[in-house]
């Protein structure tokens, strides 16, 4: 699947690097605790025997049927990926892309010049809806 990305430009003209159509997500998605049971790095025999949580495939596919990209973001290793790949495949997921050696650890905050909306993992998929929330912002975002 290619994914024709638009070009995007400063209020100067001078070109920036490009974006996803505005009906596109990239979706960076957890695999330990997210889509299979938690499973620690160091015991890395588990990650291919390891249960899925319920729902999370039919959301996962569903997501990447609509065309939006599927990136599997975990703290999982390098040399993980066999197993990672072998269990994902055996599970019926679709996806794009793997980025493996996420911080371990939790509480992430996330700074970068693209748009970012975080959605916590607690359990159960289910359709995505709008709420707000508190936010941190950097001071001159909100001056």
């Amino acid at each position: 699947m290619t994914i024709k990305l638009k070009k995007n430009y400063d209020k100067n003209g001078k070109l920036l690097s490009p974006i996803l159509p505005d009906h596109i997500k990239n979706f960076l998605i957890d695999i330990d605790g997210t889509v299979s049971e938690d499973v620690p790095n160091e015991e890395p025999e588990r990650m291919l025997t390891c249960e899925e949580i319920p729902g999370a495939k039919e959301y996962v596919n569903k997501w990447y049927d609509e065309g939006h990209i599927i990136t599997f973001f975990t703290s999982r290793l390098e040399e993980h990926r066999t197993n990672t790949e072998q269990w994902l495949a055996e599970h019926g997921f679709k996806w794009h892309g793997i980025i493996f050696g996420k911080p371990r650890g939790g509480n992430y905050h996330w700074i970068d010049d693209r748009s970012v909306k975080a959605t916590r993992f607690v359990g159960k998929f289910t359709d995505l809806v709008k709420v707000n929330r508190e936010i941190e912002v950097f001071k001159n975002d909100v001056e």
